[in-house]
Parts: C-alpha cells; structure tokens; sequence
C-alpha cells in the first residue's frame, strides 16, 4: 500500500493524459523514496543479533559484557525504531523510555513510549526528558545505553534550564521559526537552553557505554544539530546562540529568562554544553543509519526504471522557500527549451529543507509555498510537474505533507478566482492548493529526513 493517500485523486486532477502521466510519474517516485525510510525496515536492514552480539553497520557489542542495557530517546521515528530493537534483541533490554508524537499507535513491552506535543513542546515531553536522564544517571560502568533519536526529537524532549519554563523554551522556538532561521541557528539556541540537548545525555550517561541510532533530519547530516545533538559534543557556544537571536533581531524580544541565562553562561557562571574534550564521548557512539541522501537514491531508481533520463540534483537544498522553487522552475524551463541538464523525457530529484520566512497572515509551508512560487513560474509550459513533500508527513502547521503543481495549475486558479501571488505574499500556500485539491496527504509517516522534490518534464 502507497504511503500517499490521495495519489488517485492528485493524478485526475491533470487536465490532459500528458499531465497525469507526469503527475503518475512523480507521485509514484516520492511514494517510493518515502517507503525506502520506514524506520522499521531500516532498522532491520542495519542491525543484527547473533551469537550474543549487537552488529550495527560494521560496529559489535558483546551483550555478555553489560549488565543492563537501557534505550532512550525521542523524535517522530524512535516509536517505530523502539519497537524494532525490542524484536532484534528479544528481552536483553532492561528499561527503557522514547518520547513520541501524540497519536501514536505502536505496543512495546520493556521500552515506554510516551505521547508528547510536537512541534510545540508539553509537560509529557518534560517529564518524559526527565526520567531519561535519570536512567541516563543510573546507568554504570557496565552498562550499555541505546539512544534512539530521529527529527522532532528537539521539540519532544523539552527539558529546559535554569528558570526557563516550557512557555519560554515554545516562545523563542516559534520566534526563531517565523524569522526564517536555518534549523541549525535554531538548535544552537535550543541547546544552550537544554538540560538534555547539546550532549548532556551523553554526558548524563557516562561512565556507561551510549551507542545513538540515528534517522537525520539535518541538511548534510551534522550530528550535532540532529535533534539538538543530545549525545553528540557540541562546539557552538552561549555567544553563539546570542549572535543567532541579534541576527535575527529576536534579543530584546526572547524572555528574560532567557536573555538571562545567556548572559550568565558568556560569562562563564552557568556550564557550557559538553565539548569534544570532554572524556564522556570517549564512550559514545553516533551512528546515522539514513537520511535524505538514502531517500533520494531510491527515488532516483524509481525514476530510471520508469524509463526517465534521471538526475540527483542535490540532497542538500536550501534557501527561502519561495525563491528556491522560482531557481528549480528555471531548470524545468531549461530543459524543455535545451534538454540542459537531462533530455526529455526528464526528471529531477532533489532533497533538503527550504525555510519560510512568515510576513503574511495565511497558512503554510515550506513544500506547500515552494510548489506555489514555481508554479508561478511555469504557467502554460505542458507537460510539465513539481511534486514535493515533507517526509514527516506535516508540512508547517498544516495536515498536509506538500503540493503537486503543472503548467495548467495557475489556470485552474484563475478559473476559480484565486490570485496566486496575492496567495504567495499572505503566506497562504495551503489554502490555495485546498481549493484546487492538489494538496498531498500521507498522514503521520512515523519518520523524518527532509523534503522530497520531483520535477517531471515531457514523460
């Protein structure tokens, strides 16, 4: 079964048997790359039990030599990645705690799972964050801790520092969003708040063994912005995180608290996140078992066996939404004037994570307002189709992963009498593609690594 619900629906809504064979072709590629990172799957491709010994990606861990193993960790895949582990090692595991998004409907027998908010932090993500770090604390020498982070995992394990209450932590999250920051900027301010993040876990762990499992969700894979980086050394400091809130105009605006505890932290009287020095990652470690470039190779293969001359632009897309999709339709446009890069029949894939800098009032996000810019830009060139998705499954605060959009989308709209750069500038992508119906709809995938993009040209 497709992970896309409405591909039916989304491939009618072409105007011509070009079209929807276009749109066929590009659903049928993000479907397929999106199927390729189910947690469950990648993690029984990556990890083995045999003869007593752990094997993850080349790495053994003799279970004979720790007297408890211990999981722990957060974000929108771990549910899933929980539960897999709890199969692989069949009762080794002691105790254990994964923070996951509400709605959550996967069983797990020694490993709770327990509901959080997301993308706005709760209580039940801070209290889960609390009894990790006490099995981070009373685990030993020993002992082996598994974490188990994916994206979302930031949000889910709220557990900030100092007087800083939740209200604070959701307040500068929301600010550094809305601003357009880069998701690292985010993290870096995000850490310096964090009891957890910014390797405390791993330092929280020490002296025991933390080996971290981990489903990226970060343009080029840095592990220390991976869920804020909760067993990973970090190398940003508190006036790092002040410079990030100054560039974005956001310091005199951020609580007190935490205004605050920056300041204290610069001058050296509140800790600084643990460095690579520090001798409790000698202990410690990270290994990404997938990521957008994994999603993207399949979709590539997916392309090519559909008989389509195939690129893989880039996993590491970045920028403002709306002017990136404006640059991606130019190269639409490009090879159906030169076949510059790829002859036709073509398709381009790319992956990463635009941002979205919110002036408007409308709803939105980054996929829904990216297929809108370049649709603007693709008017009445046939037959031609973008299609691009978050793999989460939730695209800014809206239930829908992305937007599909061709050469006869903005013709639709004026039928209809939509304006779409009236859409554009008020921040309203959703509410556009609503209206005509060409919202993607997947539903909570259970996993994170980025945005998916398929352009599709003469097919």
């Amino acid at each position: 079964m497709g992970r896309i619900k409405n591909i039916e629906q989304l491939i009618e809504n072409g105007q011509t048997m070009e079209l929807r064979k276009a749109r066929s072709i590009a659903l049928t590629i993000l479907d397929n790359a999106l199927t390729a990172v189910d947690p469950k799957s990648i993690m029984e491709s990556k990890i083995s039990l045999r003869n007593f010994t752990l094997n993850v990606e080349g790495y053994q861990y003799q279970l004979a030599n720790y007297n408890h193993i211990y999981v722990v960790g957060a974000g929108k895949a771990s549910g899933a990645m929980a539960q897999t582990l709890e199969n692989i090692l069949e009762g080794y595991i002691t105790e254990g705690i994964v923070n996951v998004p509400r709605g959550n409907q996967l069983k797990t027998k020694n490993v709770t799972l327990n509901e959080a908010n997301h993308p706005s932090p709760d209580e039940a993500g801070a209290r889960g964050a609390q009894k990790i770090l006490d099995i981070a604390e009373k685990a030993e020498k020993n002992d082996l801790v598994i974490c188990l982070i994916s994206g979302g995992g930031s949000s889910l394990m709220p557990l900030p520092q100092g007087n800083i209450s939740l209200t604070d932590k959701r307040q500068v999250t929301e600010m550094l969003l809305k601003s357009g920051a880069a998701i690292d900027e985010i993290n870096v301010v995000r850490k310096h708040i964090s009891r957890v993040k910014g390797g405390w876990l791993a330092k929280k762990c020490y002296p025991a063994t933390v080996l971290s499992l981990i489903i990226s969700d970060v343009v080029g894979d840095s592990l220390s912005s991976i869920a804020s980086g909760p067993t990973v050394a970090d190398s940003s400091t508190f006036s790092d995180a002040r410079l990030i809130l100054e560039r974005y105009k956001l310091w005199q605006k951020v609580p007190l608290t935490i205004q605050t505890l920056i300041v204290e932290g610069e001058k050296g009287s509140v800790p600084e996140t643990p460095k690579p020095n520090d001798t409790a990652f000698e202990k410690t470690r990270n290994i990404i078992i997938a990521n957008n470039r994994h999603a993207l190779d399949v979709a590539r293969t997916c392309s090519m066996s559909l008989g389509m001359n195939t690129m893989l632009l880039t996993s590491t897309l970045e920028g403002e939404a709306r002017h990136v999709g404006t640059v991606f339709s130019s190269i639409g446009k490009e090879i159906v004037e030169s076949d510059n890069p790829v002859p036709k029949p073509a398709v381009i894939i790319a992956g990463g994570e635009t941002t979205v800098q919110v002036l408007g009032k409308g709803i939105g996000g980054r996929n829904q307002e990216f297929a809108l810019s370049a649709a603007l830009k693709l008017s009445s060139i046939k037959p031609i189709v973008l299609a691009c998705l978050s793999t989460d499954g939730i695209d800014g605060p809206t239930d829908a992963a992305g937007a599909i959009i061709d050469g006869n989308t903005l013709k639709r709209a004026k039928e209809l009498g939509m304006n779409a750069i009236e859409y554009l500038m008020a921040n309203d992508s959703n509410h556009f593609f609503k209206v005509l119906d060409d919202l993607i709809f997947t539903g909570l995938t259970g996993t994170n690594v980025n945005d998916i993009i398929a352009l599709v040209v003469k097919p």
